[in-house]
């Protein structure tokens, strides 16, 4: 029978991506929705990791299968390393901000910056947690710019994605506006996801 692995996250995007960048593995991928699970964890960690393990061992517990989820965020360099760990409830922080009031919002605290100045990164730590405790952890980023002006493309969940410029590549960090190599080749979250491969099959396979 082919061993399960939940990918712990309620974001569809971070869903779709983890489960393609898992789809070359012989296990049966599953989201919170199939497993029945509602229940959502607390982030109160200080950092990417502690977040990400965070929710890997809640949902492994709850579950019962062995879990795999991440957290991450944008740095800017400008403003501190600012949203970091806050990077979805940067604004309200009582709830939960929309894409594009991230974005306007970015735009906005950087307005007078020269571009020089306006380095920032998008960093991602995967967490695999095992349902007996067991919690192994990869970590990847990806640095560019952010112009005067974010992209108009846009992927819903993904919101710095339509803000981070990439020099090498002279495009914007976004799914629908890099090709298929590219996002192969840059992307954070799979290089992350790419380090904990052998220690998936290791334990699932």
């Amino acid at each position: 029978m082919m061993k399960k692995l939940l990918i712990a996250t309620t974001n569809p995007g971070k869903l779709a991506e983890i489960s393609m960048f898992l789809s070359d593995s012989p296990i049966r991928l599953i989201g919170l929705k199939e497993a029945g699970i509602t229940d959502r964890v607390e982030e109160t960690g200080k950092t990417f990791e502690e977040n990400a393990i965070l929710k890997a061992t809640f949902y492994a517990k709850k579950s019962g299968l062995p879990a795999i989820a991440d957290d991450g965020g944008f740095e800017i360099d400008a403003l501190g390393g600012e949203p970091g760990v806050k990077s979805h409830r940067w604004i309200h922080g009582d709830r939960e901000d929309t894409d594009e009031e991230l974005i306007s919002y970015t735009i906005e605290r950087l307005r007078g910056i020269p571009l020089p100045d306006r380095g920032a990164q998008l960093r991602a730590v995967v967490a695999l947690a095992l349902p007996d405790g067991t919690t192994h952890t990869s970590e990847d980023m990806i640095r560019g710019v952010i112009p005067l002006k974010p992209t108009s493309t846009r992927t819903p969940g993904f919101p710095f994605r339509s803000l981070l410029y990439l020099p090498q590549l002279g495009k914007f960090y976004n799914f629908d506006v890099l090709s298929t190599e590219e996002n192969e080749a840059y992307n954070h979250r799979k290089k992350a996801l790419e380090a904990l491969k052998p220690i998936i099959r290791k334990y699932l396979i």
